[in-house]
């Protein structure tokens, strides 16, 4: 990733109203890792103005969720407690003029639209309410009508050079002057972003694509307000398979659910920045090697389509490939400790769909299993011929060498019955490595047909 010299000041700001999935960690992770990759800060901003739907636990789970991640932030605000910064930057606008009242209802605005479509206009507020002298807003009022208020937006096209789409611009006579304030007071999301990203710093935004007709409103309100204008990025968002955007209130591909089936976060992290750009989908060991893979300037501009069997499979890589260091400390918190402990995880991690799997072969290797009798005669003869301990690595070609010459078995035949006898299953980790964990004792017990 570049960067201009000065570290960059970046956001999350998730609406605490559901659980985050994979297309939200999509911009956390975006964030996270360009603020990272240049010494700057990640910050977390709750848009919880919403009152009626925004709860407490959502925004736990989604602390949770972003350090799960790896994504913890230099510092957390919520704009539940930030309202008196918004107030006084309405109180600016208004005095500046470019905030104004208006008293249309949300059906005379919706009449008003449809005759301008059916006359091929486009449907953009006419300023009516601008022409309203203070006899008639006094008279409105008087009718029980409470105004709204929208922002001025000056004529003029915005451009600004987006991190991920390039030279962008919007002619702001497209647009309506966008509603700031609900007639009850409170405020729609523009206002308070803007305020926020002034009082805080903000250098980057970093966000999907579905806000692109959002920033020329935004910058006027930078502007308007005294502001500097940060850097925009509007990167794809994240599909299914069907093409369908996903839904944070509809539970699908949350992190918490993810989480609690056994994806990987690291898995989850990579597949989120990289399913759309020139960087294929691949396991990484960390996120400092993440972060050198992304470049936003290298995002597609087409929708990503996301796969979840493509994340299980990339998950399980995302574990052959994990060193013991990363893994000890969970390992520790299983039980699973001692000498035989980083040996034990060399041996399995190949074979490991998600880490829980780690139960099944600590049990296999150090616990008792019940062993699974093919071939009764042959596995007498085998545990007679096994050799005196120590053991390693050498031990079962040594042994399987042996019985191959005394029994006149070869290939199938020879391998399989010992080892469904030593471990219980079809396949599973290279026995070379997994016999000396085994040890003689367990082996005998086994080949005996006795659960050890």
């Amino acid at each position: 990733m570049s960067h201009s010299s000065t570290p960059p000041i970046v956001r999350f700001a998730p609406s605490p109203t559901g659980r985050i999935h994979i297309g939200n960690a999509r911009t956390a992770m975006l964030n996270y890792l360009f603020a990272k990759a240049a010494g700057g800060q990640f910050i977390l901003r709750f848009d919880d103005t919403d009152v009626e739907r925004s709860r407490a636990e959502y925004a736990d789970s989604i602390e949770v969720d972003l350090a799960w991640l790896g994504a913890v932030p230099s510092l957390k605000v919520r704009q539940s407690d930030r309202v008196a910064l918004y107030v006084a930057a309405s109180e600016k606008l208004k005095a500046l003029g470019r905030l104004y009242p208006c008293y249309e209802t949300a059906d005379e605005l919706d009449r008003r639209r449809k005759r301008m479509q059916a006359r091929g206009l486009p449907p953009v507020y006419d300023r009516a309410a601008l022409n309203l002298t203070e006899a008639d807003r006094q008279a409105l009022e008087a009718e029980g009508r409470t105004p709204h208020w929208r922002f001025l937006l000056e004529p003029g096209t915005e451009t600004w050079t987006d991190l991920v789409r390039g030279e962008s611009h919007i002619d702001s006579a497209s647009l309506s002057d966008p509603v700031l304030m609900r007639e009850d007071g409170t405020y729609l999301y523009t206002l308070p972003s803007v305020v926020d990203d002034i009082d805080l710093g903000i250098t980057h935004v970093i966000r999907g694509e579905d806000h692109v007709t959002n920033t020329a409103v935004q910058i006027q309100v930078f502007r308007a307000l005294g502001g500097d204008v940060p850097a925009f990025g509007h990167h794809n968002l994240l599909m299914n398979q069907q093409g369908e955007g996903l839904s944070k209130r509809s539970g699908a591909l949350s992190l918490t659910g993810l989480r609690e089936a056994g994806v990987e976060a690291l898995a989850i992290a990579s597949m989120a920045v990289l399913t759309g750009s020139a960087t294929s989908v691949q396991p990484v060991q960390n996120l400092e090697l993440l972060q050198d893979l992304v470049d936003l300037a290298h995002l597609s501009r087409a929708p990503a389509r996301f796969d979840e069997a493509e994340l299980w499979a990339l998950s399980a890589k995302t574990l052959h490939a994990m060193p013991f260091a990363d893994v000890a400390l969970r390992l520790a918190d299983r039980g699973i400790t001692g000498d035989v402990s980083e040996a034990f995880w060399d041996t399995v991690r190949g074979n490991l769909e998600r880490f829980d799997d780690v139960d099944l072969w600590w049990s296999v290797a150090t616990g008792s299993i019940e062993p699974v009798i093919e071939d009764a005669v042959f596995l007498a003869q085998a545990r007679d011929a096994l050799p005196a301990e120590p053991w390693d690595n050498t031990t079962w070609p040594a042994w399987t060498t042996a019985l191959k010459a005394s029994s006149g078995r070869k290939g199938k035949a020879l391998f399989h019955p010992l080892r469904l006898a030593l471990t219980g299953r079809e396949t599973g980790p290279e026995l070379a490595a997994l016999l000396p964990l085994i040890g003689r004792a367990r082996a005998t017990a086994r080949l005996s047909a006795h659960s050890a």
